[in-house]
């Protein structure tokens, strides 16, 4: 992928105006707030269309897994046919998904996986083109203004969509969420229209690299049917070990092709920079700590008898302490260097998600303990956020910061996916385990359900080991002190 530094714009003294941050921000949000907000209305979603538990989060994470493959190709096509034109083709996609969700047919999940696959490459388009174009039409603090915005488009999305999706599906349908995304990607093509196109001016002299491309879409699209199917079809099945080979065989074609490959789809050159590969990585476990919503929400709806509106108030806690500790890590970093706020923040998620997984307590006691641990949960990641991605991209080379970018958005996406993916498996397959599960004596209250909690449980105490993965990636390869060297 091409530096997006060097742009060639039809005009060439614009300058980007607050209608077209307001565009931007909304094309942002039919991803963050509108096609994540399945996280919490999966159950409503899986009990109307009368689907399979294994597809119904097949549907939820393969939003995120698409995203996550297409965003560095959609990178690339964006600096060479334009950011705008990437822009306006991420909001058609993003409003043909959504009819696709909205007149799904009971009884099949077809309908709902093309419209979440297209969601999906909608946001592939639309986060790095809108990205771009912020970087070629505001300068010095009217860019950090328009960025801040950008920012607050995606966490403010991410946290308020749990409890938007609550509210529409409580009160006008879980449909409905979507007729809105649509709504909301048309105003956003007309604030953004008439902006003038912006180009890379150096894509023209490399060839993309296909192969890798398809190669590493096998892989990431069986391993993803692998683990959401795996337990309905049966682990040691023909099929799933079929599934384990295809991915382990396209995994490893993929790995060569991309070390003897000059414009390789990812620069795995990139790695040997320890630090970007321990912020990458530790970025790819935190993002998949998402299962945690997936899980945490489905149990208070399906036990403690919550609708989707009260489950996405028990998550209000994530959305301000996220939106109001941002800036909190953006100073700390300026203050200790990356790897001190980085720490942190994976600590205090940590810790949020441990109290989302006492699943053994009282209903009520539960809903206390999950709003205290989301908010948690959002502090956590407000002292992450800026110092893991200053982290990422201060040591590496100026040429390369396009594409360091890009991988590190893809961890993000991908990291999203399989976390969901994951902690569901875990979730739907252990609650139909036969007999009592181990330490059935700890839980409080009802009996009758204490199955569930415990796969509950096991699938949330998935997510702390994730972060303590990540603790421990960063305490090796992320340096102490502030970075020497930032790449603007």
């Amino acid at each position: 992928m091409a530096s997006i530094n060097p742009t060639l714009a039809t005009t060439a003294n614009y300058r980007g105006t607050d209608r077209l941050i307001l565009g931007i921000v909304l094309a942002v949000v039919t991803f963050w707030l509108f096609a994540q907000t399945t996280l919490n209305i999966a159950p409503a979603m899986q009990e109307d269309l009368g689907i399979s538990y294994d597809l119904n989060n097949l549907a939820v994470s393969i939003t995120a897994l698409f995203s996550g493959i297409f965003i560095v190709v959609a990178g690339g096509l964006a600096d060479r046919l334009g950011r705008v034109k990437l822009t306006y083709i991420g909001l058609l996609l993003s409003v043909i998904g959504s009819i696709l969700i909205v007149i799904s047919p009971s009884g099949t999940a077809v309908f709902l996986l093309a419209g979440r696959i297209l969601q999906g490459l909608s946001a592939a388009c639309i986060m790095p083109a809108t990205l771009a174009l912020m970087k070629a039409y505001y300068e010095g603090k009217e860019r950090q203004r328009a960025l801040s915005f950008w920012s607050i488009g995606s966490w403010g999305g991410s946290g308020l969509s749990a409890l938007f999706g609550g509210l529409i599906a409580s009160t006008m349908g879980w449909r409905w969420i979507f007729i809105l995304s649509i709504l909301v990607a048309v105003i956003s093509y007309l604030l953004i229209r008439g902006t003038p196109e912006s180009k890379s001016t150096d894509t023209d002299e490399k060839t993309f690299d296909w192969a890798g491309l398809i190669a590493f879409i096998i892989a990431m699209l069986a391993i993803n049917i692998v683990i959401g199917q795996g337990a309905s079809l049966g682990w040691l099945s023909p099929a799933v070990l079929a599934g384990i080979a295809i991915f382990v065989i396209s995994t490893i074609i993929f790995l060569q092709i991309e070390k003897r490959s000059e414009n390789g789809f990812v620069d795995l050159s990139l790695f040997s920079n320890q630090t970007f590969s321990g912020a990458t990585l530790s970025n790819f476990l935190l993002n998949g700590a998402a299962g945690t919503l997936l899980v945490s929400l489905a149990l208070v709806q399906a036990e403690a008898g919550l609708s989707s509106l009260e489950s996405g108030l028990v998550t209000i806690g994530y959305l301000v302490a996220v939106l109001s500790t941002i800036r909190v890590g953006e100073k700390l970093l300026q203050r200790m260097g990356p790897r001190k706020p980085m720490l942190m923040g994976c600590a205090i998620t940590g810790l949020g998600i441990m109290l989302t997984s006492l699943t053994f307590l009282m209903a009520g006691q539960y809903i206390i303990a999950a709003f205290i641990g989301f908010t948690l949960f959002g502090i956590g990641l407000g002292f992450y956020a800026t110092p893991s991605t200053d982290a990422a991209l201060s040591n590496v080379p100026g040429d390369k910061a396009g594409s360091a970018s890009g991988i590190y958005k893809m961890a993000s996406s991908l990291g999203a996916a399989f976390g969901v993916a994951i902690s569901a498996a875990i979730f739907y397959g252990l609650s139909n385990m036969e007999g009592l599960p181990p330490m059935a004596d700890l839980f409080m209250g009802r009996t009758d359900n204490v199955d569930v909690r415990f796969a509950a449980g096991m699938g949330l105490l998935f997510n702390v080991f994730m972060i303590v993965v990540a603790i421990v990636a960063i305490m090796i390869t992320i340096p102490k002190g502030k970075p020497t060297e930032v790449i603007e």
